[in-house]
């Protein structure tokens, strides 16, 4: 369905609840940035972890009112490869969707192999996931 030209972009935002500190940052980056682009926020979907992020932004995908996802979240290292296995897991699953839904995916999912602190220094990530879903949307019309 083709829209007019000069209508808003309407973004659907998942954000991962682990690491609650860092990616409520991130949320409120991306809702700023969502804004300052001339997008609409149209719904968030705050999921327990990145793991439980693509049946949220499958919801999403599916929804008609939405032109594409921002997904969000920390994957900090820890004593094993969880981290790794976490984030190849939910990549490629969100991957996979944007494809299969034909909408931009604005992947905001910092890590794995980082710290904390690290964390932190990348919560500015959730603007350009946001960046991305708007300019991919665009050149796709």
């Amino acid at each position: 369905m083709k829209r007019e030209r000069g209508e808003e972009i309407r973004i659907g935002i998942v954000v991962s609840e682990f690491n609650y500190d860092i990616t409520m940052m991130m949320l409120e980056r991306a809702k700023e940035h969502a804004e300052f682009l001339g997008a609409r926020v149209e719904k968030i979907i705050k999921v327990p972890g990145v793991l439980d992020m693509p049946i949220a932004a499958k919801k999403l995908m599916q929804d008609m009112n939405i032109d594409g996802v921002v997904a969000l979240g920390a994957v900090i290292e820890g004593e094993t490869e969880h981290d790794e296995v976490v984030m190849q897991h939910a990549a490629r699953k969100l991957i996979d969707l944007a494809i299969q839904y034909d909408k931009p995916l604005g992947f905001g999912i910092t890590g794995p192999g980082m710290s904390r602190l690290q964390a932190e220094e990348r919560i500015d990530r959730a603007k350009q996931a946001v960046e991305a879903v708007v300019k991919l949307y665009k050149r796709l019309q």
